[in-house]
């Protein structure tokens, strides 16, 4: 919101300049964002007199001008325009004269001697856009007649006069008018304020137009009067079209722009209708479906039942607390009118002008809050400048109040204020505060009870007073005290380690990281999660994003198939965040609600060849093993466990569950052939999610002695069922290790597999030979053959009494 200086002026006058009232403002909560003249520096630009007008002898749309300036000669000047003539006063520039330049970065525009089609010019006259004033540039500035010849145009005009652009924050409704920033200059500076005074219209017409208040939910008071004999031609008074236009309003006509004017003085919207176009009696309702309604701005809008109206008996004729409709709207031949002042409660107004796709002064100030017990007294107002403008009758105001809001008092206690603000605020400081502020307020010794006024709207609990309170004690009168606190030296976890080298980890592995919505599409969680009960979001921001993930791996498909749409190859993707699922077995917390568990996991997906192309290594597609080898080096040296198990998400035979030390900690394995069809994906990627508090936990390590004497190393294959895994082979050889016999075993593993032949007559074998290598090493001594031999012994002894082997060979 802008306004000029000298309007604020009018109703409060501290002894400040424009910056340091300025500055107070911005400090009291009402932030400056601009202090600006009314036009840009500007010299040698006075008021010049045209005496005499002749066509350019060479160019049918030049004049050539006898222009007095007040030095006693007159300049001859080649002029343009379209609107010169004899006798008028505009501004002329000067040679030597310095004009705005035509952006904001360039240089001054500089006036010189000059010759236009062989006339010689001695100046240049200007229109209101060549001195940055407004965007007219139709014709010269025409200035009243009255105006000094010779006088700076600066002084004529006013143009040092500043214009504060001030930025509100939405809470801050009351202040959207000059009225309401008056008043906190008030109470800052404690300057007097003056309201504006007028002596009420009596009525003189018995005329009132009936009113029927259909929705309370919609409109809580409803103010109108009837105008009639009403000259909609008369000029508007040129300190108002300043007023308007250095506030950033176009003047129009007198009737729109005391409407305009009333709204920015008082900050009451207001509407007028042209009564004659009116059907009878008006109702202010909820509009039907199928209703339609052509705005001012010329857009013909759709109407709902959740979109207010004021209609007369044939058609809706405005939106409410919007904008009005074409048909009735006033113009220069309008003569009778009907006025109409309201308060529409701000819930039934929010939104309904962004859904058109526009924005309006009324619906910004109505959709947070006008005050609703100055809409008479407004009326009074806007119908003395009709008067005084235009002339006209008055009728009676016919004054609804239907459901006005209960503004419930709040309490502050004067200890609590200064334990918030940090500063000691003493009861009688508080008073003095609240009666600069002009809230009605009782107080008992340290308990303050406050009932908001009409138009403040965001007073309703106690911070808001305390805010109140450091607003007018001054946030720059707050000293700036360094927190008191014991420093103490927090020891660092040595089992866990931080988020931060696990991402550092994975990118070093060639992973990029991915951020996601925690929300997603409902489909995904049923293809990847198998979840039919997901974790629903009450007010999505799109439909495609109304459920809460339990899984990071459609995110991370998502982000490969947009990526794969731009032709790229070789990706290797993670994320780590939260997932969303619903345990009635969990109790609320600080942190948490009942029945909600969000985790942390880490997801990771890898997608095409193994390498770039190159011509050192034949190309492959990645596969389950090298993701594998990936989470295998992220966990070291902890030892994880792949056991064979069906995912939704993933490839049934060609996935795993990931557990460490006995505990179920991810999944891993490749994308469901059916989801590759589905989402459109050539080849198959590899992904792994897992816990991440699983991944953070570590051993602490511990020192082992490196021996001097040279391990050995043993071969053995045995035959098992092919239904027996290899993996609980090693599991039971692990175990053995706590044989005495087996002390020096330091590491086993499997290294070959082989099937026999079928014997004749049997379609297959049923047995498999599974190679394993065995390490051994001491650190006393060389082994011996013997200690070897026994501990080679004791393994395959075990493998043949739980698992019936048969060592080869």
């Amino acid at each position: 919101m802008q306004f000029p200086h000298s309007w604020l002026r009018d109703f409060v006058d501290p002894p400040l300049s424009a910056e340091l009232l300025a500055h107070a403002l911005t400090m009291a909560g009402l932030e400056i964002e601009a202090l600006r003249a009314v036009a840009p520096p500007t010299s040698k630009v006075v008021v010049g007199q045209i005496r005499e007008v002749t066509k350019h002898p060479d160019a049918d749309r030049l004049n050539v001008c006898q222009v007095d300036v007040g030095t006693g000669e007159l300049l001859q000047i080649v002029c343009g325009a379209p609107n010169v003539a004899v006798g008028c006063k505009v501004p002329c520039a000067l040679v030597g004269a310095e004009l705005p330049a035509a952006n904001a970065d360039g240089a001054p525009f500089r006036i010189k001697h000059s010759k236009l089609r062989g006339v010689e010019s001695q100046g240049m006259l200007c229109s209101a856009r060549e001195l940055k004033i407004s965007d007219d540039a139709v014709g010269l500035l025409i200035l009243p007649a009255d105006t000094p010849v010779g006088q700076d145009i600066r002084q004529a005009l006013n143009l040092d006069e500043m214009v504060f652009d001030i930025k509100l924050t939405p809470n801050r409704a009351d202040c959207l008018s000059i009225l309401g920033i008056a008043r906190e200059v008030s109470a800052i500076t404690g300057a007097p304020l003056s309201r504006p005074a007028f002596a009420p219209i009596q009525a003189s017409l018995a005329e009132v137009l009936p009113v029927k208040v259909s929705a309370a939910d919609l409109c809580g008071r409803f103010s109108g009067r009837v105008m009639r004999h009403v000259n909609a031609r008369a000029q508007t008074p040129k300190w108002m079209i300043e007023r308007l236009e250095r506030s950033g309003q176009r003047s129009i006509s007198a009737l729109i722009d005391i409407s305009n004017y009333v709204m920015l003085e008082l900050g009451q919207p207001t509407h007028i209708f042209d009564l004659d176009k009116l059907q009878g009696p008006i109702d202010v309702r909820w509009a039907q479906p199928g209703e339609s309604l052509k705005l001012l701005n010329g857009n013909t809008v759709e109407l709902d039942e959740t979109v207010g109206v004021i209609a007369d008996q044939q058609a809706v004729q405005s939106l409410a607390g919007v904008m009005g409709g074409d048909h009735a709207a006033v113009s220069l031949d309008t003569c009778s009118l009907y006025l109409e002042a309201a308060f529409w409660w701000p819930d039934s107004i929010r939104g309904r002008a962004r859904r058109y796709n526009f924005t309006t002064e009324a619906a910004h100030r109505f959709e947070r809050g006008v005050d609703y017990a100055t809409t008479v007294a407004h009326l009074e107002y806007m119908t003395r400048l009709i008067v005084d403008i235009c002339g006209g009758e008055a009728g009676p105001i016919d004054d609804q109040m239907i459901a006005l809001p209960k503004r419930e008092p709040v309490t502050l206690h004067a200890a609590q204020a200064s334990r918030i603000i940090g500063v000691a605020i003493s009861p009688n400081e508080v008073a003095d505060i609240f009666t600069r502020l002009d809230l009605p307020f009782e107080h008992k010794g340290d308990q303050f009870t406050v009932r908001p006024p009409s138009y403040r709207f965001d007073l309703e609990i106690e911070a808001d007073l305390v805010e109140e309170v450091a607003r007018i004690y001054g946030f720059e009168n707050i000293p700036v005290r360094l927190p008191v606190a014991l420093n103490i030296m927090r020891e660092a976890s040595e089992t866990q380690r931080s988020v931060h080298p696990i991402r550092h980890q994975l990118a070093a592995l060639g992973y990029a990281e991915t951020i996601n919505f925690s929300f997603v599409d409902e489909a995904w969680e049923q293809d990847f999660a198998g979840n039919a009960s997901p974790v629903r979001v009450l007010n999505p921001i799109a439909s495609q994003l109304s459920v809460m993930r339990s899984t990071l791996l459609g995110s991370l498909v998502n982000v490969l198939s947009y990526n794969l749409k731009r032709k790229a190859g070789h990706i290797r993707l993670f994320e780590i965040g939260r997932v969303f699922s619903l345990d009635p077995a969990v109790p609320a917390g600080d942190l948490t609600v009942a029945g909600l568990t969000q985790p942390q996991c880490v997801g990771a997906l890898a997608y095409g060849p193994v390498w770039p192309e190159q011509w050192g290594a034949a190309s492959r597609l990645v596969d389950f093993f090298d993701l594998k080898g990936d989470l295998v080096a992220l966990f070291a040296p902890a030892t994880l466990r792949f056991t064979p198990a069906e995912h939704p998400a993933l490839h049934p035979g060609r996935s795993a569950r990931i557990e460490l030390a006995g505990k179920q900690v991810g999944w891993i394995g490749e994308l469901h052939p059916r989801w590759l069809q589905k989402y459109d994906l050539p080849h198959a990627p590899v992904l792994f999610e897992v816990d991440i508090n699983a991944l953070r936990e570590r051993t602490l390590p511990t020192v082992v002695e490196i021996s001097k004497f040279p391990p050995v190393r043993r071969d053995i294959a045995v035959l098992v069922s092919d239904k027996i895994k290899a993996q609980e082979l090693l599991d039971e050889m692990q175990k053995a290790r706590a044989d005495e016999a087996c002390k020096h075993v330091q590491q086993i593993t499997v290294f070959d597999e082989f099937r026999p032949k079928a014997e004749p007559g049997v379609q297959s074998s049923q047995q498999r030979s599974l190679a394993f290598r065995i390490t051994l090493q001491d650190t006393a001594g060389t082994l011996q053959d013997a200690t070897i031999d026994l501990a080679i012994k004791t393994l395959v002894d075990r493998l043949v009494r739980v698992y019936d082997a048969r060592l080869r060979g």
